[in-house]
């Protein structure tokens, strides 16, 4: 089924709404006698449908086919005005048209021009200043209204636009950052099964035992992906820095390792919590794996405008160059503007800094344990 208007959540019923002002031209018979004839009735009925007709394409079209139905109307409202006075209702449907243009110069020139051809008729027909007034005044206000809520429209469309482009830029950015840490996570290891696949294919006729070996490093390695896989998964999944510090004090405590931990009590916003969750996560699984080391400490400094979280063990430390792990979490820091820095003097120390805009809901009092 055809509609009347297109459909636009900002325009809603009110196109309906507006026909009220062609009632007294359509009744134009019950109170002016020199109409009320079959005639005039004819005559009435034929403007009314060639109106509405106007009318509601005027909401279907744009651009320079709007200017030839807004002058239809005007030409419509220039006929009957001399045997109607409510047909100047006619001229400010137009005007309405008209305000809706763009650029805005050519809406207001629109505007200006109905509202004097108003004027020209008015006196062309020694119409009284009440019934010349009216459709002059209409004709200026509703068009010059409908200039202003135009440019309101379309300065939101663009809003809505670049906030479409933004989510959009968003989400590839998101996508690109998981294909990255995949990459990173799954490229050394796969490439290193498809070596020793390779080297096992070949020693399989002439050293069946050396092959075997080889089969069950890959077979080793790829035990050790899919955990790495799966860590990955739970850190784009974590559940916030308490539930992290649980993690990592199960993690450091299988390990023989202390943990001493000083956290301020503080709502982040949940981009900062989850940089620091999967850092705090990067950290203990390096303490885990490379560090040897007997005791960490994990401490959660935040203020009105920053946030540190601090991770130090007394393990071997060093200055390594950075892995896949340390330099897609450096990326993501530095993508919400903070930094991380590592110092391997005396064991490792790992410093995460982000920029907060805005006061969060800080409690000074520190939580310890040992």
């Amino acid at each position: 089924m055809g509609r009347l208007i297109p459909h636009d959540t900002d325009l809603g019923w009110t196109p309906y709404a507006w026909l009220i002002y062609i009632v007294p031209f359509v009744l134009t018979p019950l109170w002016d006698s020199r109409m009320a004839t079959a005639r005039g009735w004819t005559t009435i009925a034929l403007a009314t449908a060639a109106f509405l007709v106007l009318y509601f394409r005027g909401y279907w079209v744009r651009g320079r086919e709007l200017v030839l139905v807004a002058a239809a109307m005007a030409t419509l409202a220039l006929a009957m005005w001399p045997i109607s006075l409510g047909a100047g209702a006619l001229f400010i449907y137009a005007a309405s048209m008209l305000g809706t243009l763009e650029p805005t110069r050519h809406a207001i020139r629109g505007v200006v021009l109905v509202s004097l051809l108003v004027v020209v008729e008015a006196w062309l027909l020694h119409r009284g200043f009440f019934n010349a007034s009216w459709p002059f005044i209409f004709s200026l206000v509703v068009g010059g209204i409908n200039v202003h809520f135009s440019q309101v429209g379309r300065a939101n469309a663009r809003l809505r636009l670049a906030h479409d482009e933004i989510e959009h830029l968003a989400k590839m950015a998101e996508r690109e950052r998981i294909a990255r840490d995949l990459h990173d996570l799954l490229g050394h290891t796969l490439s290193l099964v498809i070596l020793k696949s390779e080297l096992a294919s070949k020693l399989a006729e002439r050293d069946p035992e050396r092959a075997r070996e080889e089969i069950r490093d890959v077979e080793r390695i790829a035990r050790e992906a899919l955990a790495q896989v799966r860590a990955a998964v739970a850190g784009y999944r974590s559940g916030g820095l308490e539930n992290e510090i649980l993690h990592a004090r199960n993690a450091l405590a299988s390990a023989g390792v202390s943990l001493e931990t000083e956290a301020s009590k503080t709502q982040l916003p949940p981009a900062h919590e989850a940089v620091l969750a999967l850092a705090l996560r990067e950290a203990v699984t390096n303490i885990v794996r490379h560090a040897g080391a007997r005791h960490c400490r994990i401490v959660l400094h935040a203020t009105a405008s920053q946030c540190n979280l601090v991770v130090s063990d007394d393990g071997r430390g060093g200055n390594a160059p950075f892995g896949s792990g340390l330099t897609g979490m450096r990326e993501r820091v530095e993508v919400l503007g903070g930094t991380m820095t590592r110092d391997g003097r005396t064991g490792t120390t790992l410093n995460v800094t982000l920029p907060l805009s805005g006061g969060q809901a800080i409690v000074p009092a520190a939580e310890q344990t040992a």
